[in-house]
C-alpha cells in the first residue's frame, strides 16, 4: 500500500509585472523542510483517516503555511499524481494548484519548515531538486499560460 499524501501549489500574481506575458509576474511559494535534507516542497501531507485528499490539502496548507482556504482561489483543471519511493516504500503526493487572493498575505511556518520562498519559475526549479517536481511546475506554469 503506498503512503499517500496531498498537497497544493501555491502561486501569487505580482501586480507590478507590466510584461507582455502573464506568467511574468508569477512566483511559486517553496517551504523548506526543518528535518532531513532540508529540501524544499510546496506545502503537503499525509492523510489523515476520513479526510478526503483535497481536504488534506487544504488542512497541511493551513498548518505548514498557516495559509487559509479562504485566502486562496482553487484553480480548476489542474490535478497531478507524483509517485516515488520513500525508504524503499512507494509513495504517491497528489496536487492541486491554487492562487493567492491577496500576493501580501503573511506566510507563518510551522515547526516542520524552517523557510519559505516566493520563487519564478526558473528558481523554484533551482530549489526544488526533484525531476519530477521540477517538471510539474513547468507544467503548471504551461497551464497557466494557457488559462489567460
Amino acid at each position: 500500500m503506498a503512503v499517500r499524501a496531498c498537497g497544493l501549489i501555491i502561486y501569487r500574481r505580482l501586480q507590478s509585472a507590466p510584461s507582455s506575458k502573464v506568467t511574468d509576474g508569477i512566483e511559486y511559494l517553496l517551504l523548506q523542510t526543518s528535518y532531513g535534507t532540508h529540501h524544499w516542497t510546496p506545502p503537503k501531507g499525509h492523510v489523515d483517516p476520513g479526510e478526503d485528499d483535497l481536504q488534506t490539502a487544504f488542512r497541511e496548507t493551513q498548518e505548514e503555511a498557516g495559509l487559509q482556504a479562504n485566502q486562496l482561489t482553487l484553480i480548476e483543471g489542474y490535478k497531478k499524481e507524483l509517485h516515488y519511493p520513500v525508504r524503499g516504500k512507494p509513495k504517491t503526493v497528489i496536487y492541486w494548484l491554487a492562487e493567492m487572493k491577496d500576493c501580501n498575505t503573511e506566510i507563518k511556518l510551522s515547526e516542520e519548515h524552517q523557510a519559505f520562498q516566493w520563487l519564478k519559475l526558473e528558481d523554484a526549479c533551482k530549489y526544488a531538486e526533484y525531476e519530477d517536481m521540477q517538471a510539474m511546475l513547468k507544467e503548471v506554469h504551461q497551464f497557466l499560460s494557457t488559462k489567460e
